[in-house]
């Protein structure tokens, strides 16, 4: 399934937040959306994802989802929103809890993702026993268990230490190369974007407006965390945001 952004606008208050918006999410691939504090990054999200309606312009859905599809759209956030009183388990199995799956094929999928995101252990673990990577992990795990035709996260990595960051990335990497999905992965992080994105959307400041894509021909698997095809990609990029995100930060100071 491909989803068409065609001519959006979007406004809060009468204050313009995105400006003229087109893009076109390719099936089977990774978008990544850069820009500066403030340019509309998280809200273009959410409207691709249907959490709000643009002021003006259309998000078509290009296409069926798969058959095996539970939800044709499903965010994954920096916050991992787990429930405490529930097992890791019990958290993946939320997101199937609407569906009308008898509990066999409700427990062959969850046994699936979890041996994908490497939970398979962790299964009966609350979320104050596992680490911030872990609780992402299981937060992954969940989103996938409905098969999504399309994968929203926004900063999922943003509240992780670096360590932990690099390990989920090659993992969220791995889990791409095995069985290749759609995502639109938001982040300010310019290495993590040259490492997952086919293509790169940068964002001018608010209101926010496509500067520049950026399109990665290397393939996703044969990237790594030091490689000199990335550093000047990443070079690129910052390139092009350095002056708006100077003059982001200073209008943020100036509100």
């Amino acid at each position: 399934m491909k989803i068409k952004v065609d001519k959006v606008y979007h406004y809060y208050d009468g204050s313009e937040v995105l400006s003229e918006i087109n893009l076109e999410i390719t099936d089977g691939k990774i978008l990544c959306v850069v820009g500066p504090s403030g340019c509309g990054k998280s809200t273009l999200l959410r409207l691709i994802g249907g959490l709000e309606q643009p002021s003006t312009g259309n998000i078509i859905q290009l296409g069926s989802p798969p058959d095996a599809c539970l939800n044709p759209m499903t965010f994954i956030f920096q916050d991992f929103a787990l429930l405490p009183w529930r097992t890791v388990e019990g958290n993946i199995a939320l997101g199937l809890e609407d569906h009308p799956l008898s509990n066999d094929v409700k427990h062959a999928i969850i046994n699936d993702v979890l041996g994908r995101t490497k939970l398979t252990d962790f299964s009966r673990a609350l979320p104050k026993q596992l680490s911030g990577g872990m609780k992402q992990r299981v937060a992954i795990a969940r989103a996938l268990a409905v098969n999504p035709a399309v994968l929203l996260m926004d900063e999922p990595l943003s509240a992780l230490d670096s360590q932990t960051r690099e390990l989920l990335l090659e993992d969220f990497i791995n889990l791409w190369c095995r069985n290749p999905f759609t995502a639109i992965y938001v982040t300010h992080n310019l290495s993590e974007a040259v490492r997952l994105g086919h293509k790169v959307v940068v964002l001018s400041r608010r209101p926010g407006k496509i500067r520049k894509i950026i399109e990665i021909e290397k393939p996703i698997g044969d990237r790594k965390s030091v490689d000199p095809d990335l550093d000047y990609h990443q070079r690129h990029l910052w390139d092009i945001m350095h002056d708006e995100a100077r003059a982001a930060d200073a209008e943020l100071l100036n509100v």
